[in-house]
């Protein structure tokens, strides 16, 4: 049962975006290995610029 929810709390973080940022550290690793990540404040600071210059088909 416990990894049932599990399971589906990481389903909903994954449709609502919030593990973006998980997502991007392990992208940033695999990719850039030994330079610095953005903290997570840059990175939704940076991600939320990108989207107001670019808006696309977002509901809100």
């Amino acid at each position: 049962m416990a990894r049932g929810a599990e399971s589906l709390k990481r389903g909903i973080r994954g449709v609502l975006g919030a593990d973006a940022y998980e997502k991007y550290l392990e992208f940033h690793a695999a990719r850039h290995p030994g330079h610095e990540p953005l903290s997570e404040a840059e990175f939704w600071r940076d991600r939320t610029d990108r989207q107001d210059r670019n808006p696309q088909g977002r509901c809100c």
